[in-house]
């Protein structure tokens, strides 16, 4: 038989339709921008005020800091190494952007795409009221974000399982994974934009290539016979073109970076990572998509932590997010397809050698093993209550002294909700453009 408590954390915990209600919530009032500006001005703070007054209230409540205190350090590597993964992929953007020079991307068709096809053709077929449904923007990058945010800080409702922490650290290791090979991926093989627009609108690059590509492609880019007499013989054989010389920025240590993002004369005079700062999304086809590597990786969280009809619902708006990225052609629909694969590949992977991954359960069947003798005598004699005082007992053999008692526990717990509010600032200033 198994205790209430146990049952009720299995499930989701008393907060569990209210972390479902709160997510409905969220989506829904901030997709009100788009109907009424008006209503959505006062609608969003007061929904924003509710969800902060209920978190802070239930701080001095919550039973699992020290297991938050043991997930903190995961957690702040965890930010570092997706923080480094980031910079290599602003830096793989705007190089990507910039080797092939302006004319190219403006030149060059997009790559045939079914997806888009598919699309294009259901918007004849469907009635207008489920198009009008499929192009609306109800949820984008910042939503999942916040979304995970939300299923992080609902720890402090037993909604999930503690340590909301190690939860988050596993999402951004996981992301800084995803980010890495994803920007592996896409410098090795520079694909066209299916906006060709985007490059001359965003980046202020050379309108020429590279030295590499003047050299390696840009002889034999249109040419059947030259590809063919570059693979019998192995050698770049083309004579370059009549192209200016690079602007070389001083950067002092950092100079070598000059030769993969290719500054202009008007940007080059200011610090180097100002051009990362600009580059923001890239503007060519980047296999595969980070929007989307986001959403299923918050929907694969979701679904493992939490459960329940609100997991199928994001689901669901990931599939809706999906067919927006191949509709407005931000990305092909092999990014999309690409990205949910390997989205649920490392989320799974990673969790098979997390070390925070159910770090209470082997305190607790060691818990198990002691009373496991007096569990089955109590199942003997019938005495229901005996059975869920020894369940109950396994259940908090790990929350022994992990309320905030202490000075260092209180201060621990006030700068993690202080982080996670400035983390939640920063997830809304800086991902409007992926």
């Amino acid at each position: 038989m198994r205790s209430p408590s146990i049952s009720r954390r299995r499930h989701g915990g008393g907060g569990s339709f209210g972390l479902g209600i709160a997510a409905i919530a969220y989506v829904s009032v901030d997709y009100i921008r788009h109907i009424s500006p008006t209503w959505h001005e006062r609608l969003q703070p007061a929904l924003w005020a509710a969800l902060a007054i209920a978190a802070v209230i239930r701080v001095p409540f919550y039973q699992y800091w020290s297991l938050e205190l043991r997930a903190a350090v995961p957690f702040i590597l965890s930010i570092i190494f997706m923080l480094s993964a980031l910079l290599f992929e602003m830096i793989s953007v705007r190089s990507v952007t910039a080797v092939l020079g302006l004319d190219w991307h403006n030149g060059t068709p997009p790559l045939p795409d079914v997806g888009q096809w598919l699309l294009l053709a259901l918007n004849e077929k469907l009635p207008q009221l489920a198009v009008d449904i499929l192009r609306a923007r109800i949820i984008g990058l910042h939503h999942f974000l916040m979304l995970f945010i939300m299923l992080g800080f609902s720890v402090l409702f037993n909604s999930v399982k503690a340590p909301g922490l190690g939860l988050a650290a596993r999402y951004m290791f996981t992301m800084g994974i995803g980010r890495l090979l994803r920007a592996i991926a896409f410098i090795s093989t520079i694909l066209p934009s299916p906006r060709p627009w985007c490059a001359s609108a965003r980046f202020q690059v050379p309108t020429y290539p590279h030295y590499w590509a003047q050299k390696y492609y840009i002889p034999y880019a249109k040419d059947s016979n030259a590809i063919r007499h570059i693979i019998q013989h192995d050698v770049a054989y083309g004579v370059t073109g009549e192209y200016g010389l690079d602007f070389q920025p001083n950067w002092g240590v950092m100079n070598f970076l000059a030769d993969f993002l290719r500054p202009t004369v008007s940007e080059g005079s200011s610090a180097w990572y100002h051009l990362l700062k600009k580059a923001g999304g890239g503007c060519n086809d980047l296999m595969y998509s980070g929007h989307m590597l986001v959403a299923v990786l918050t929907a694969m969280a979701w679904t493992e932590a939490y459960g329940g009809y609100t997991s199928a619902l994001i689901w669901m708006l990931v599939a809706h997010s999906a067919q927006r990225e191949i509709r407005e052609r931000h990305h092909y629909s092999v990014d999309c397809i690409v990205a949910i694969y390997m989205g649920i590949f490392l989320w799974k992977m990673v969790g098979l050698f997390w070390p925070l991954k159910d770090t209470s359960r082997y305190t607790q069947l060691d818990r198990f093993e002691k009373i496991q003798s007096r569990l089955v005598q109590a199942a003997k004699d019938s005495d229901i209550d005996e059975v869920r005082e020894l369940l109950k007992e396994v259940e908090l053999t790990s929350q022994v002294g992990q309320k905030p008692k202490t000075r260092v526990m209180w201060l621990f717990s006030g700068a993690t909700i202080f982080f996670a509010i400035i983390i939640v600032l920063l997830a809304f200033t800086l991902t409007s453009d992926g």
